[in-house]
Protein backbone atom coordinates (compact mmCIF):
# COMPACT_ATOMS: atom_id res chain seq x y z
CA UNK A 1 0.00 0.00 0.00
CA UNK A 2 0.86 3.72 -0.82
CA UNK A 3 -0.59 6.01 1.66
CA UNK A 4 -0.65 9.86 0.41
CA UNK A 5 -2.24 11.96 3.09
CA UNK A 6 -2.55 15.75 3.81
CA UNK A 7 -0.24 17.49 5.98
CA UNK A 8 -0.93 19.73 8.96
CA UNK A 9 -4.81 18.73 8.35
CA UNK A 10 -7.05 17.01 10.89
CA UNK A 11 -9.97 14.72 10.25
CA UNK A 12 -9.99 14.34 6.67
CA UNK A 13 -11.28 11.82 5.02
CA UNK A 14 -9.62 8.63 2.95
CA UNK A 15 -10.42 6.61 -0.29
CA UNK A 16 -9.36 3.26 -0.56
CA UNK A 17 -8.43 2.76 -4.14
CA UNK A 18 -8.33 -0.53 -5.68
CA UNK A 19 -6.77 -1.30 -9.50
CA UNK A 20 -8.10 -2.79 -11.91
CA UNK A 21 -6.56 -5.88 -14.46
CA UNK A 22 -9.03 -8.34 -14.37
CA UNK A 23 -7.62 -9.59 -11.14
CA UNK A 24 -4.51 -11.13 -13.13
CA UNK A 25 -2.60 -7.84 -13.37
CA UNK A 26 -2.28 -3.76 -12.72
CA UNK A 27 -1.05 -1.98 -9.80
CA UNK A 28 -1.76 0.42 -7.15
CA UNK A 29 -1.65 4.15 -8.21
CA UNK A 30 -2.17 7.44 -6.55
CA UNK A 31 -5.08 8.89 -8.21
CA UNK A 32 -4.57 12.74 -9.07
CA UNK A 33 -8.26 13.16 -9.12
CA UNK A 34 -7.70 12.83 -5.66
CA UNK A 35 -4.78 14.71 -5.16
CA UNK A 36 -4.40 18.04 -3.23
CA UNK A 37 -8.13 18.19 -2.35
CA UNK A 38 -7.48 17.27 1.51
CA UNK A 39 -8.00 13.59 0.84
CA UNK A 40 -5.75 11.10 1.73
CA UNK A 41 -5.13 7.99 -0.96
CA UNK A 42 -4.41 4.70 0.47
CA UNK A 43 -3.72 2.86 -3.42
CA UNK A 44 -3.57 -0.89 -2.24
CA UNK A 45 -1.80 -3.83 -3.73
CA UNK A 46 -3.55 -7.09 -3.86
CA UNK A 47 -2.39 -10.57 -4.82
CA UNK A 48 -3.18 -11.84 -8.00
CA UNK A 49 -4.19 -15.25 -10.39
CA UNK A 50 -3.06 -17.59 -11.37
CA UNK A 51 -0.29 -17.28 -8.56
CA UNK A 52 -3.25 -16.56 -5.66
CA UNK A 53 -6.35 -17.88 -6.59
CA UNK A 54 -9.99 -16.68 -4.51
CA UNK A 55 -11.14 -15.30 -2.46
CA UNK A 56 -7.37 -14.46 -1.76
CA UNK A 57 -7.97 -10.83 -3.43
CA UNK A 58 -11.00 -10.17 -1.71
CA UNK A 59 -9.14 -11.31 1.74
CA UNK A 60 -6.56 -8.74 0.51
CA UNK A 61 -8.77 -5.66 0.15
CA UNK A 62 -10.22 -6.24 3.50
CA UNK A 63 -7.38 -6.66 4.97
CA UNK A 64 -6.10 -3.05 3.86
CA UNK A 65 -9.39 -1.24 4.34
CA UNK A 66 -8.98 -2.70 7.86
CA UNK A 67 -5.79 -1.38 8.00
CA UNK A 68 -6.87 2.44 7.61
CA UNK A 69 -9.49 2.13 9.73
CA UNK A 70 -7.03 0.96 12.21
CA UNK A 71 -4.17 3.11 11.66
CA UNK A 72 -5.44 6.56 9.78
CA UNK A 73 -5.96 8.29 12.56
CA UNK A 74 -2.35 8.16 13.54
CA UNK A 75 -1.98 10.56 10.52
CA UNK A 76 -4.21 12.73 11.45
CA UNK A 77 -7.77 11.19 9.46
CA UNK A 78 -10.73 10.57 10.61
CA UNK A 79 -12.47 6.92 10.66
CA UNK A 80 -15.67 7.96 10.07
CA UNK A 81 -15.10 8.99 6.89
CA UNK A 82 -13.06 6.46 5.18
CA UNK A 83 -14.54 5.61 1.52
CA UNK A 84 -13.82 2.56 -1.02
CA UNK A 85 -13.33 3.43 -4.80
CA UNK A 86 -12.03 0.61 -7.39
CA UNK A 87 -12.28 0.31 -11.04
CA UNK A 88 -12.94 -2.94 -13.03
CA UNK A 89 -11.89 -5.69 -11.02
CA UNK A 90 -11.05 -3.46 -8.19
CA UNK A 91 -14.95 -2.32 -8.12
CA UNK A 92 -15.69 -6.27 -7.74
CA UNK A 93 -13.69 -6.41 -4.84
CA UNK A 94 -15.12 -2.93 -3.09
CA UNK A 95 -18.59 -4.84 -4.16
CA UNK A 96 -18.08 -7.70 -1.98
CA UNK A 97 -16.53 -6.00 0.57
CA UNK A 98 -19.48 -3.95 1.27
CA UNK A 99 -22.15 -6.55 0.53
CA UNK A 100 -20.89 -9.41 2.16
CA UNK A 101 -19.34 -8.57 5.87
CA UNK A 102 -17.57 -11.60 6.83
CA UNK A 103 -14.41 -10.42 5.02
CA UNK A 104 -14.31 -6.99 7.35
CA UNK A 105 -15.45 -8.89 9.64
CA UNK A 106 -12.51 -11.04 10.39
CA UNK A 107 -10.27 -8.32 11.21
CA UNK A 108 -13.22 -6.41 14.11
CA UNK A 109 -14.57 -4.31 10.93
CA UNK A 110 -18.34 -3.50 10.13
CA UNK A 111 -18.47 -3.12 6.41
CA UNK A 112 -21.51 -0.14 6.88
CA UNK A 113 -18.58 1.59 8.83
CA UNK A 114 -17.18 2.78 5.47
CA UNK A 115 -18.60 6.38 4.56
CA UNK A 116 -19.33 5.39 1.01
CA UNK A 117 -18.35 2.99 -1.89
CA UNK A 118 -17.63 3.64 -5.14
CA UNK A 119 -17.68 0.95 -7.69
CA UNK A 120 -16.17 1.65 -11.53
CA UNK A 121 -17.55 -0.74 -13.83
CA UNK A 122 -17.38 -4.31 -11.92
CA UNK A 123 -19.04 -7.63 -12.35
CA UNK A 124 -22.45 -7.83 -10.02
CA UNK A 125 -22.07 -11.61 -10.86
CA UNK A 126 -19.31 -14.18 -10.05
CA UNK A 127 -16.07 -12.33 -11.77
CA UNK A 128 -14.76 -13.90 -15.13
CA UNK A 129 -11.64 -14.78 -13.42
CA UNK A 130 -12.80 -16.55 -10.47
CA UNK A 131 -15.11 -18.43 -12.75
CA UNK A 132 -12.19 -19.21 -15.12
CA UNK A 133 -10.22 -20.58 -11.33
CA UNK A 134 -13.36 -22.99 -11.25
CA UNK A 135 -13.72 -24.27 -14.50
CA UNK A 136 -16.61 -22.52 -15.59
CA UNK A 137 -17.75 -20.39 -18.26
CA UNK A 138 -16.59 -17.20 -18.44
CA UNK A 139 -19.21 -16.25 -20.93
CA UNK A 140 -21.92 -17.53 -19.20
CA UNK A 141 -23.10 -15.54 -16.08
CA UNK A 142 -23.01 -17.14 -12.36
CA UNK A 143 -24.41 -15.74 -9.11
CA UNK A 144 -22.31 -17.78 -6.13
CA UNK A 145 -21.10 -16.68 -3.03
CA UNK A 146 -18.78 -15.24 -4.77
CA UNK A 147 -21.07 -13.06 -6.16
CA UNK A 148 -22.50 -9.15 -5.04
CA UNK A 149 -25.70 -10.14 -6.18
CA UNK A 150 -25.68 -13.23 -4.05
CA UNK A 151 -25.34 -11.09 -1.02
CA UNK A 152 -27.60 -7.89 -1.42
CA UNK A 153 -29.18 -6.25 1.85
CA UNK A 154 -31.28 -3.19 2.54
CA UNK A 155 -28.81 -1.83 4.66
CA UNK A 156 -25.67 -0.89 3.82
CA UNK A 157 -24.04 2.57 3.46
CA UNK A 158 -24.04 4.86 0.02
CA UNK A 159 -23.04 2.32 -2.69
CA UNK A 160 -22.63 4.29 -6.10
CA UNK A 161 -22.22 2.60 -9.27
CA UNK A 162 -20.65 4.05 -12.26
CA UNK A 163 -20.76 2.53 -16.14
CA UNK A 164 -19.54 3.72 -19.46
CA UNK A 165 -21.55 4.24 -22.54
CA UNK A 166 -23.94 1.14 -22.49
CA UNK A 167 -23.55 0.87 -26.32
CA UNK A 168 -19.50 1.13 -25.54
CA UNK A 169 -18.63 -0.81 -22.38
CA UNK A 170 -17.82 -4.18 -21.87
CA UNK A 171 -20.16 -7.01 -22.61
CA UNK A 172 -23.13 -7.15 -20.16
CA UNK A 173 -20.97 -5.00 -17.87
CA UNK A 174 -24.24 -1.96 -17.81
CA UNK A 175 -26.91 -4.62 -17.69
CA UNK A 176 -24.97 -6.66 -14.55
CA UNK A 177 -24.77 -3.21 -12.79
CA UNK A 178 -28.46 -2.36 -13.80
CA UNK A 179 -29.70 -5.55 -12.38
CA UNK A 180 -27.37 -4.80 -9.24
CA UNK A 181 -29.03 -1.73 -8.75
CA UNK A 182 -32.55 -3.15 -9.27
CA UNK A 183 -32.02 -5.88 -6.88
CA UNK A 184 -30.62 -3.50 -4.26
CA UNK A 185 -33.50 -1.38 -4.45
CA UNK A 186 -36.04 -4.09 -4.31
CA UNK A 187 -35.16 -5.94 -1.05
CA UNK A 188 -35.25 -2.33 0.62
CA UNK A 189 -31.83 -0.61 0.27
CA UNK A 190 -32.24 3.71 -0.45
CA UNK A 191 -28.55 4.26 -0.41
CA UNK A 192 -27.92 2.85 -4.14
CA UNK A 193 -27.21 4.95 -7.17
CA UNK A 194 -26.23 4.13 -10.75
CA UNK A 195 -24.76 6.75 -13.49
CA UNK A 196 -23.73 5.63 -16.56
CA UNK A 197 -21.90 8.05 -18.09
CA UNK A 198 -22.24 8.41 -21.65
CA UNK A 199 -19.44 8.74 -24.30
CA UNK A 200 -17.20 6.92 -21.86
CA UNK A 201 -16.35 3.13 -22.34
CA UNK A 202 -14.95 0.79 -19.97
CA UNK A 203 -11.04 2.12 -20.15
CA UNK A 204 -11.98 6.06 -19.91
CA UNK A 205 -14.80 5.74 -17.47
CA UNK A 206 -12.46 5.56 -14.49
CA UNK A 207 -11.49 9.41 -14.23
CA UNK A 208 -14.91 11.05 -14.95
CA UNK A 209 -16.30 8.85 -11.75
CA UNK A 210 -13.60 9.59 -9.45
CA UNK A 211 -13.76 13.38 -10.11
CA UNK A 212 -17.51 12.74 -9.01
CA UNK A 213 -16.92 10.68 -5.75
CA UNK A 214 -13.60 13.29 -5.05
CA UNK A 215 -16.77 15.93 -4.77
CA UNK A 216 -19.49 13.88 -3.02
CA UNK A 217 -16.43 13.50 -0.50
CA UNK A 218 -15.29 16.87 0.02
CA UNK A 219 -18.80 17.92 0.47
CA UNK A 220 -19.27 14.86 3.10
CA UNK A 221 -15.98 16.02 4.55
CA UNK A 222 -17.32 19.79 4.98
CA UNK A 223 -20.57 18.50 6.61
CA UNK A 224 -18.36 16.21 9.10
CA UNK A 225 -15.86 19.03 9.81
CA UNK A 226 -19.05 21.28 10.40
CA UNK A 227 -20.80 20.24 12.86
Amino acid sequence: MDLYYPENVENFPTVVWFHGGGLTAGSKALLNEFKNKGIAIAAVNFRLSPKATHPAYIEDAAEAIAWVFKTIGKYGGSDKQIYVVGHSAGAYLSLMVALDKRYLAKHGIDSDSVAAYFPISGQGVTHNTIRREKGLSTTIPIIDEYAALYHVRPDTPPIILFTGDRNTELANRWEENVLLESVLRNVGNKGVKLFELQGFNHDTVWPPACIYAANYIRQMARRANAK
